[in-house]
C-alpha cells in the first residue's frame, strides 16, 4: 500500500499540472526542483557552524558546504559525512539538500560536508564522479584544519548522490584515504536497468522511467559508458574490501531493486551491509518531512547508522 501522505502529494502534483523534469530544459528543471523545497521540506535546523569552502579541483572551483551540529565547540574533533545531493546528475545543488544535511548533522553529531559537484549536460560523465572523489579526498587531507577525525569520515548521498558515494568507495579502495562508512539512500547503481521495480514503478510515482532515461542520457555521452563502474557501481568487478554500508530504498521507487542488489553484492563479497526498504514510500521521500512523517523516520535511521559506524 502506498503511504497515504505520498498518495496525497502525487495527486496534488497531478492537479496542479506539475511538469515532469524531462518536459523541461535542464536549467528549467533545476529551478523547479529548487522551488519545490519550500513546499515539502521542513524548516532549517540551527547549526553551530555553517560555511562554504571554494575548493579548486579538476580545473574548476567547487563549493563544499560545511555544517557542524549545535552546541559543539568549533575546535572539537568530530566524525564527518561527505554528502552528495540527488538530482540525476543534472539537477540539485547544496541548497536543495541544505535541510537534509542539517538534519543529518544535528541528529548524528557529525560534521557534514555537502558537495556542489558539476552537473550534466554542461559537464558529462565522469565529471560528477571526479568531483565527488576529489571532495572526499580534500576533506580527508584537510581533516586537521577542519577539526574532523580522518579515520571516521563517511560518504553518503541520495539517488544520483548515492551512486556517487558508492563509486567514491570503489575508487578510493586501497588508497591513503578511504571512507569509513557509506550511506546510500535509494541509490542509482545501474545505468539503464531492467529490473522488476523499474517496470512496476516506472510510471505514476513522480520519478518515472522516462525521467531516469532523460537524466542518464544527459549524464552519459554514450550508452556504452553504462558498463563503467564509475557510472554503474553494481558492475564493478569486485565489491570486496569496501566500507560498511546502509542501503535504504523505497517500495514504490523504480530504483528499489538496484539498491537491494547493491546491498546483496556488498554482502556477497563479505562486507557489512544493512538493507532497509520503506515499503510504502516513493523516491525522494526523505527530503519531504514537511508533508511526510516517514521522512523523519528515514532521517533518524540514517543518523543512527552514522552514530553506530563512526563512534
Amino acid at each position: 500500500m502506498l503511504d497515504p501522505q505520498a498518495r496525497t502529494l502525487l495527486q496534488l502534483m497531478v492537479e496542479r499540472g506539475v511538469p515532469a523534469f524531462n518536459a523541461q530544459t535542464p536549467v528549467e528543471a533545476r529551478q523547479a526542483y529548487l522551488m519545490r523545497k519550500g513546499f515539502t521540506q521542513p524548516d532549517l535546523p540551527e547549526m553551530s557552524l555553517y560555511r562554504d569552502h571554494q575548493v579548486a579541483m579538476n580545473g574548476t572551483s567547487v563549493t563544499i558546504r560545511e555544517f557542524r551540529p549545535p552546541g559543539v565547540a568549533a575546535s572539537a574533533v568530530l566524525p564527518a559525512l561527505v554528502y552528495y545531493h540527488g538530482g540525476g546528475w543534472v539537477i540539485g545543488d547544496v541548497d536543495t539538500h541544505d535541510v537534509l544535511c542539517r538534519q543529518l548533522c544535528q541528529a548524528s553529531g557529525c560534521a557534514v560536508f555537502s558537495v556542489d559537484y558539476r552537473l550534466a549536460p554542461e559537464h558529462v560523465f565522469p565529471a560528477a564522479y571526479d568531483d565527488a572523489q576529489a571532495a572526499f579526498q580534500w576533506v580527508a587531507a584537510n581533516a586537521l584544519s577542519l577539526h574532523v577525525d580522518a579515520k571516521r569520515i563517511a560518504v553518503g548521498g541520495d539517488s544520483a548522490g548515492g551512486n556517487l558515494a558508492a563509486t567514491v568507495c570503489l575508487g578510493a579502495r586501497g588508497g591513503t584515504h578511504q571512507p569509513a562508512f557509506q550511506l546510500l539512500i535509494y541509490p542509482a547503481t545501474l545505468m539503464y536497468p531492467d529490473t522488476q521495480s523499474y517496470r512496476d514503478n516506472g510510471e505514476g510515482y513522480a520519478l518515472t522511467a522516462e525521467v531516469m532515461d532523460w537524466f542518464m542520457d544527459h549524464y552519459l555521452p554514450s550508452r556504452d559508458l553504462a558498463h563503467d563502474w564509475r557510472a554503474s557501481p553494481l558492475k564493478a568487478g569486485s565489491h570486496a574490501g569496501l566500507p560498511p554500508a546502509l542501503v535504504l530504498t523505497a517500495g514504490f521507487d523504480p530504483l528499489r531493486d538496484e539498491g537491494r542488489l547493491y546491498a546483496d553484492a556488498l554482502s556477497a563479497a563479505g562486507g557489512s551491509a544493512e538493507y532497509i526498504c520503506f515499503e510504502r514510500q516513493i523516491h525522494g521521500f526523505i527530503t519531504m518531512g514537511r508533508v511526510m512523517r516517514e521522512a523523519h523516520t528515514g532521517v533518524a535511521v540514517c543518523a543512527g547508522a552514522l552514530k553506530r559506524y563512526l563512534s
